[in-house]
């Protein structure tokens, strides 16, 4: 401090050390300090001597200041002194009052001292690392340096920005920023950053600007904001210009429709601020950006139906046909509502039904003829205006229509004012200007559009009273032939180019009006005149147009006329003109310095009214007229013979392909109607095909019926025939023997359905034993189940074996008792017993029979009871499969628990390295000064804020 005091506050004897020598110890001491203080004073004192030391501060102590930044970056005070230091070196101050001479000197020292401190990229990588620093101090400098190397070096810091890693995204971090000054130098900074660079322009645009940057202004107020939202659109035309990705972005994003409220202005439009003109006029050229002639006609076209849409152009024309909206202004709106409809016909035919808000209403296009027509509105204005109609008649067959019929003598209105009307005044007017836009405006009404062309030739003009009407195409050559006779002198040149170039656009590829314009025997001398005359530079032009007028004679002409056939008028440009004369002069046209001014771009637009003499369009038609007319021109008439029996040939050639084309297309036709007719054929064959396939398995199925039918009344024929002798058997027992044979037959249908309850029993055991979870559960339930059914067997096998019993024992007394009764016959005697020894036997033939029966369903019985068995069988067999291929995915369970058990543990070990690096980088934090907070801290704060959520919880 003492060494800082004697160099600042001068010393005891002797003179005053220099800025130099006082720079030099300054920066010594920036060096060879090893106390932190010190440095910041010497660097404080530095920013100070800066401004008017600058020379010498940026030679001697830049290096010094770009090592601070390096080593000190714990300090950010000295942090923000070294940046200021750096900036008030570099940075180039224009609001102070210089001559040329001493601005242009601060300008190179800038430019030196950028280049000497962008020699090492590492320098603004080491920049933008700072701009991630919070601290007011270290951002704020850092943004205002960083802006000032890009306005003195844009180019190359551009490229070290754009190869540092996340460079970018860390300069848009800045307008997150909460505190304004730094948001808004920030957006300055952008600004410079996107100048030209369509990478960086990309780059900014995905990193979400448009959001942010519409976003800020609509908090700024959109048009009434102030200077911060001009920043904002600036970047925005930055961002969109020339950038078909960025535009392409901006539409899909919707972003377009956030740009209606822009231009909602209300009923009082007096008294708007300079900022407010300002801004609509930005606002203004972001919308022409997005829908400009020169974008691809693609996305030019998506733009201008997204806008009419969302009710960006009828917001537009409200603004054209308000009140009090400053001309500036009003220009502009002109200018854009041309580009958003400009090749579009949906937007062309809103823009065709805009009225303007007066009594009676008028459509908005007959009150901007109006303006473009009086010599008094503003230049630009009528410029605006006359662009406004070209566009509006751009690809617009159906308004060309319009226009041209607002002037057939069957469509004019007495009572109103037409297009057409102040078209044909502002041709005639003594206002050269109004001559050149209504001769313009007319011609575009013609372009490329043959029917209007001859239209157009309809329309009568009364030049005076007392004299025949006139058309307009007479008029016109009138005006051109009679020259200083009606025309100024002051503006003959203009005016003769406005009728010259709409004369061309008319009678160009249409025949039928080169005929009427040939008509007039003193049209043709004219021209000739016109071009062989030697005149001054200023009619030079004239001359060229008048040559293009008579080569378009020439060239559509269709020799209807026979003083004015194609031959007799090169004939008389030979001897009266010379064909090298007559290119040269045609040449004129396209060397003339306004010519390729018009070429560049659809809107006209000129420093003063006299340069106004060329229209884009007119542009085009002489770029494709030129060469062909003078073609023409040299041609001779055998050559022009060879070129029409050449046509005549290719006419004949295109005949006859057209003829064929015509035939092919009538077999194609009757090819593709057999081809229909095959296919629908085909598909009837199917269904008919498939209709047959059924009927057919209909029928084989009725014949199945019937042989089972047939069957079924067999056996029921021989069933009754069995029944009626078993009937007869019976009616032969004891009614107590069939009461008791009932009682046993319903004794073993009882034992029956225990048998079957006992099955359905077994069956609900086998459907428990699959739910058991091991294999031994389940085979020793099914082994209990088996035993318990091959007892079951077992007494169904023993009341088989009885009931056989019996039915022997019933057998032996049936032949004791027929044997008996053979031997009584036999003998001669006859007995008393006789008929009880028949009853008993019939008796026991039925018993018999009854005992057959039952045997044989109990043998049916038993049949099932065993294939119950083997299905019991075979689902413990299943069972068992199922256990064995549970067993085996648990196996594999267990196998991936230990598996997952053992990665794990790997993980674990992972952990314990990590924490113990964090735990490392913790303690190298600490060393360096830095402010650290322990896990056990952020526990105990997290522990807190759990405990107060859990009493809030509970007091709910």
């Amino acid at each position: 401090m003492n060494f800082f005091r004697g160099v600042m506050g001068g010393q005891a004897a002797g003179s005053q050390p220099s800025g130099a020598e006082t720079i030099q110890k300054l920066c010594d001491r920036v060096a060879s300090s090893t106390l932190l203080e010190d440095r910041r004073d010497a660097v404080r004192a530095l920013k100070s001597l800066s401004k008017k030391y600058r020379m010498e501060v940026g030679t001697q102590a830049m290096d010094h200041l770009i090592n601070i930044l390096q080593t000190d970056r714990s300090d950010s005070e000295i942090l923000g002194y070294a940046l200021d230091t750096l900036y008030n070196i570099i940075c180039n101050d224009e609001e102070e009052e210089q001559d040329e001479n001493a601005q242009k000197q601060a300008d190179d020292l800038g430019a030196q001292f950028t280049d000497k401190f962008i020699q090492d990229p590492e320098h603004v990588t080491l920049l933008l690392t700072l701009l991630e620093e919070f601290d007011f101090h270290v951002r704020w400098p850092g943004v205002k340096l960083l802006t000032a190397l890009l306005k003195n070096q844009g180019v190359q810091v551009q490229g070290v920005i754009l190869v540092s890693p996340m460079g970018v995204s860390r300069l848009m971090d800045l307008l997150a920023d909460s505190r304004e000054v730094i948001r808004n130098d920030g957006l300055l900074l952008l600004q410079q950053l996107t100048k030209g660079n369509a990478a960086i322009q990309k780059i900014v645009a995905f990193e979400n600007a448009f959001e942010r940057l519409l976003d800020i202004i609509t908090e700024e107020g959109s048009s009434d904001g102030g200077i911060v939202v001009e920043d904002c659109l600036l970047l925005l035309l930055n961002l969109l210009k020339n950038n078909s990705s960025n535009q392409n972005f901006f539409k899909e994003g919707s972003y377009i429709q956030r740009m209606k409220p822009w231009f909602e202005v209300g009923d009082d439009n007096s008294g708007w601020s300079a900022q407010k003109v300002t801004n609509l006029h930005l606002m203004l050229q972001l919308v022409r950006v997005m829908v400009s002639p020169v974008n691809s006609p693609g996305a030019t076209a998506s733009c201008q139906k997204s806008m009419y849409q969302c009710g960006l152009l009828q917001q537009l024309c409200t603004i054209l046909m308000a009140t009090g909206v400053p001309a500036d202004i009003l220009t502009e709106t002109i200018n854009t509502v041309s580009e958003v409809i400009r090749g579009s016909q949906v937007n062309q035919d809103y823009f065709a039904s805009v009225n303007a808000p007066s009594n009676p209403p008028r459509p908005a296009i007959v009150v901007l003829l109006m303006s473009m027509v009086n010599e008094r509105q503003p230049f630009v204005l009528r410029c605006a205006v006359l662009y406004c109609f070209q566009c509006f008649l751009y690809k617009n067959q159906k308004g060309q229509g319009e226009i041209v019929a607002t002037l057939l003598p069957s469509t004019i209105d007495a009572n109103s004012i037409s297009a057409g009307q102040l078209l044909c005044g502002g041709l005639f007017s003594a206002d050269s200007l109004s001559n050149w836009c209504a001769a313009v405006a007319l011609a575009h009404a013609l372009q490329d559009n043959l029917t209007q062309k001859e239209q157009l030739l309809r329309v009568q003009l009364a030049t005076s009273l007392g004299k025949p009407p006139v058309s307009l195409l007479q008029q016109c050559t009138n005006i051109l032939s009679q020259g200083d006779k009606i025309i100024r002198r002051g503006s003959k040149v203009q005016t003769r180019v406005g009728l010259l170039m709409l004369l061309c656009t008319w009678i160009s590829n249409c025949p039928i009006a080169v005929t009427h314009f040939l008509h007039n025997q003193e049209n043709v001398p004219f021209l000739t005149a016109q071009i062989s005359e030697n005149l001054g530079e200023d009619e030079r032009l004239v001359q060229g147009l008048c040559a293009l007028l008579l080569g378009i004679c020439i060239y559509y002409n269709d020799n209807s006329l026979e003083n004015y056939t194609k031959e007799k008028l090169k004939q008389l440009i030979e001897k009266r003109i010379g064909k090298e004369n007559f290119v040269e002069k045609l040449g004129f046209i396209t060397k003339h310095e306004l010519y390729s001014r018009a070429a560049q771009k659809p809107q006209p637009v000129f420093p003063s009214p006299e340069q106004m003499l060329f229209d884009h369009e007119f542009t085009k038609l002489v770029k494709e007229l030129e060469g062909i007319i003078t073609k023409a021109v040299h041609k001779s008439s055998e050559e022009e013979k060879k070129e029409e029996e050449v046509k005549k040939t290719l006419e004949q050639h295109d005949n006859i392909v057209t003829q064929y084309k015509e035939l092919i297309r009538e077999q194609d036709a009757h090819i593709q109607e057999l081809k229909e007719q095959v296919l629908s054929m085909t598909s009837q064959n199917e269904q008919m095909q498939v209709t047959i396939t059924q009927q057919l398995s209909q029928i084989q199925q009725h014949k199945d019926q019937y042989n089972i039918l047939k069957l079924k009344l067999g056996k029921d024929t021989q069933s009754q025939s069995n029944s009626q002798a078993d009937g007869s058997q019976v009616n032969g027992l004891q009614t107590e023997e069939l009461t008791q044979l009932k009682d046993e037959l319903e004794e073993l249908r009882k034992q029956h359905t225990l048998l079957k309850t006992q099955l359905g029993d077994k069956d609900a055991l086998i459907d428990t034993l699959r739910s058991e979870p091991t294999q031994t559960t389940e085979g020793s339930a099914r082994g209990t189940e088996n035993t318990e059914l091959l007892k079951e067997l077992e007494a169904l096998r023993g009341q088989i074996q009885s009931q056989s019993t019996e039915i022997n024992h019933l057998k032996t007394e049936r032949q004791e008792l027929l044997g008996r009764a053979e031997a009584g016959s036999s003998d001669g005697v006859p007995s008393s017993n006789s008929p009880v020894d028949f009853a008993k036997i019939a008796e026991l033939e039925s018993r018999l029979a009854a005992q057959t029966t039952d045997m044989e369903r109990l043998k049916e019985e038993t049949k099932r009871s065993l294939e119950s068995r083997a299905d019991l069988e075979q689902q413990l067999a299943s069972a068992t499969s199922t256990v064995a291929i549970l067993q085996t995915e648990k196996a594999k369970l267990q196998t991936e628990v230990q598996e997952s058990k053992k990665e794990q543990d790997d993980l674990l070990m992972l952990l314990a390295d990590q924490d113990q690096k964090i735990h490392s980088l913790k303690q190298k934090l600490k060393n360096l000064g830095e402010t650290v907070e322990d896990e056990d801290d952020l526990d105990a704060r997290d522990q807190t804020d759990d405990d107060d959520e859990e009493e809030e919880e509970d007091e709910d």
